[in-house]
């Protein structure tokens, strides 16, 4: 019982945390910040299946890059997605994950393109 109890702590450290992002002010907080460290906006459709089988891919996986995460409900904050993609001159989609790091999106990707690895090889450029 106590190894179990152990692996579950390692486990409990490595478990992704999504910030949700719910208004355009957010969006700008976002650009300020990724003067310090960069950003992922992944902007997610609950509606769709590709874009829940994208989500649960990256919440899988670890990375030791310092990267935040945000989550953007696409259905509940449409508003917001355009205000991303009209903000950083990034066509919208769905998935899509968005890499700020110093006031700019960086990398963009969408669909089955959009991988940890790629995501931590652009945030440590």
């Amino acid at each position: 019982m106590p190894e179990h109890s152990f692996l579950t702590k390692i486990f409990d450290l490595v478990k992704m945390e999504w910030l949700e992002l719910t208004t355009e002010e957010e969006v700008n907080d976002i650009t300020a910040l990724s003067f310090e460290q960069p950003v992922v906006i992944f902007k997610h459709s609950t509606r769709c299946s590709i874009s829940s089988m994208v989500k649960s891919r990256l919440e899988r996986s670890v990375t030791t890059a310092p990267i935040l995460f945000y989550y953007l409900d696409l259905i509940r904050y449409r508003n917001v997605s355009n205000y991303i993609a009209s903000k950083y001159s990034i066509e919208h989609e769905s998935p899509q994950a968005l890499l700020i790091k110093n006031g700019e999106c960086v990398h963009a990707e969408s669909h089955m393109g959009i991988s940890m690895e790629e995501l931590e090889a652009f945030a440590n450029q």
